[in-house]
């Protein structure tokens, strides 16, 4: 077994085909393919699942990568401690729903980097199954979702509570509905309402709160951010956890603000989540700790 084999096996699952692999390591598809077969054959698993539209990791495969993630962990800490920088630069790969990005995310992002010059933290925005599915795969280091208590989430995946919040509607700070204390269901039915789509948390939400009786002009869009983008540019209000929407440059700004509703609606819950270790990795590990102490400050 050698070490490049197991970068190999990591690359592949990482970019889902041996020809973005083989491009980001800069190694031919052949010798990316003979490298994991010889690999394959001394484990004596299938660790890839290859199709003509490119390769994904096998059930016996996902069983493996955390044990993989944590040798190459290794020995990029000994090459670290070896005076080899450049050799332990590594990536964090984070996938989240927009879960307080201004708040939270981005803040953690910048005071990670500045501690890990050689690390570098590459976010993605995706839905919570895709998520949950590139945790488990090996795809993803670290995932950031917005949950409902009581929520089903992958045994096999580590979860860290970091944020308490409640639905509110986001509205515009010059809009009529922003004088209310409390907006109700029937005040968003009568105007154009901007919706998350299918998959995310507040499309569950909205979905029960309007019934059968939506409001008759609705706007589709992906996460919180462009939700937040689509109310200060006047489309209609929409409802998101608060914590997406206080302290949010937009908000302190005075160009969106927060209203609660006036039904009764659950709590909502920010988790962190990441595949189960015997041994999390050093900067996973520091990257974990930095957000968790910025979500609890004091």
């Amino acid at each position: 077994m050698r070490f490049e084999q197991l970068e190999y096996l990591m690359a592949v699952i990482r970019h889902g085909s041996l020809r973005r692999a083989g491009d980001q390591l800069h190694v031919s598809q052949s010798a990316l393919s003979e490298g994991i077969s010889a690999l394959e054959r001394e484990l004596g698993v299938p660790l890839l699942e290859r199709h003509r539209s490119g390769a994904r990791v096998s059930r016996e495969g996902r069983d493996l990568v955390p044990l993989v993630a944590e040798i190459l962990a290794g020995v990029a800490q000994l090459r670290a401690a070896a005076g080899d920088h450049g050799a332990a630069s590594r990536v964090i790969r984070v996938g989240t729903v927009n879960a307080g990005t201004s708040k939270l995310l981005v803040p953690a992002v910048r005071e990670f980097s500045a501690g890990h010059p050689f690390t570098t933290v590459d976010v993605a925005t995706m839905l919570q199954t895709e998520i949950e599915e590139r945790l488990l795969e090996g795809r993803l280091d670290v995932g950031l979702i917005n949950t409902f208590p009581g929520d089903d989430i992958p045994a096999a995946l580590h979860q860290v509570v970091l944020l308490h919040g409640r639905p509110r509607v986001c509205v515009r700070a010059d809009d009529p509905l922003a004088g209310q204390e409390r907006i109700s269901v029937d005040d968003l039915r009568g105007r154009p309402f901007v919706a998350m789509r299918p998959g995310y948390l507040m499309h569950r939400l909205v979905q029960r709160l309007f019934g059968d009786s939506p409001p008759p002009e609705t706007f589709a869009t992906d996460g919180a951010e462009m939700g937040k983008s689509l109310v200060a540019s006047g489309t209609g209000p929409t409802i998101l956890p608060d914590y997406s929407i206080l302290g949010d440059p937009l908000e302190t700004a005075g160009v969106i603000t927060a209203r609660p509703l006036v039904e009764e609606v659950p709590p909502v819950l920010m988790l962190m989540l990441r595949r189960r270790y015997d041994r999390v990795p050093a900067a996973i590990l520091d990257f974990e700790r930095t957000i968790e102490r910025l979500a609890r400050p004091g």
